[in-house]
């Protein structure tokens, strides 16, 4: 390794306050929650078209 990556940086860079952390995780569980939901609906459509989506010729 270079010199430059052994040194640790002295700025403690980005502090986020208690407000913006409180709402990146609002945000986080908000995205969560819609990718749950997107793949609830796929399942779920899956299901309705039946074990015939599986079956088609290569």
């Amino acid at each position: 390794m270079s010199l430059a990556m052994d040194l640790q940086p002295t700025e403690p860079g980005i502090v986020l306050t208690a407000e913006q952390k409180r709402r990146r995780r609002g945000r986080s569980i908000a995205i969560a929650l819609a990718l749950l939901a997107f793949v609830v609906l796929i399942f779920a459509v899956t299901l309705v078209k039946g074990p015939g989506v599986m079956v088609r010729p290569l």
